[in-house]
């Protein structure tokens, strides 16, 4: 199975809409619950990348027992210098790493509004850093690894994500689906962050859980405030992850467990 959406257009917004992920009607009986941060709510920005890559790293760091909870709001600040950067603001998760490790990244308390200025310094147990000081501690560079499945292309080698919102020109692995679902699974048992992608959004996954039936779920944290049932979280068909996930980011470390 391919998944052709790599090579397809973006379609759709990844602001609020009507959620569609969670099967309605269901009974989920959760197998793994990693710990992340408080939901975080993108309005009506095209945003959800920033989000779910930030929450992603916020769970990765959690699992260490090391608490720290990123502001969105700067990274969307930050790329409005970037010339490529669309004016819808849409990007990949990937294009988040690039960006902290150009610009640096603050604390969700530094700057918790869009139209906040952005801090110029980071303090932290007493210390203080620029945010590319503070970034580093976050997110080092080479950590995050970042995977597709594309049939058209070789496997086991890196390419260019051919989406329009891949502005940075971002390279990513290309590997089968069946190794990617089993690597993003094993991930997230081992209280990895995870982020996911397909055409229109992008989630942090954050667990794993099975409805009455044995289907089987990943359990994903949203970017749209803590509404619903399931207070911001949505549970994803494994079956609809192999057949529409478009990529996938987590560290090299949890690739390689």
């Amino acid at each position: 199975m391919a998944i052709a959406a790599v090579v397809v257009m973006m379609m759709g917004a990844c602001a609020h809409q009507q959620s569609g992920y969670t099967p309605d009607g269901k009974h989920f009986t959760i197998d793994v619950m990693n710990r992340m941060t408080p939901v975080k709510d993108q309005g009506d920005a095209q945003t959800c990348w920033i989000y779910a890559m930030l929450a992603a790293i916020e769970t990765e760091h959690l699992s260490w027992g090391d608490s720290v909870n990123l502001s969105p709001y700067y990274i969307e600040k930050m790329i409005e210098q970037e010339k490529a950067c669309p004016a819808t603001k849409r990007g990949e998760p990937t294009t988040l790493i690039t960006m902290i490790e150009k610009y640096g990244i603050c604390g969700y308390d530094a700057m918790r509004k869009p139209d906040a200025p952005a801090p110029r310094y980071v303090f932290m147990l007493g210390a203080q850093y620029t945010p590319q000081e503070f970034a580093r501690s976050v997110c080092k560079p080479g950590e995050y690894i970042a995977l597709m499945c594309d049939d058209s292309k070789p496997y086991n080698e890196e390419s260019e994500l051919e989406m329009p919102d891949n502005w940075t020109h971002e390279r990513y692995l290309n590997i089968p689906i069946d190794t990617l679902m089993a690597k993003t699974e094993h991930a997230v048992r081992m209280h990895h962050g995870v982020c996911w992608e397909d055409k229109h959004h992008a989630m942090a996954i954050v667990g794993l859980a099975h409805d009455d039936d044995g289907e089987r779920y990943f359990i994903m944290k949203n970017s749209w405030g803590d509404r619903g049932r399931y207070d911001g979280l949505e549970y994803y068909p494994m079956e609809r992850f192999r057949d529409e996930t478009v990529a996938v980011e987590m560290t090299n470390d949890a690739y390689n467990i």
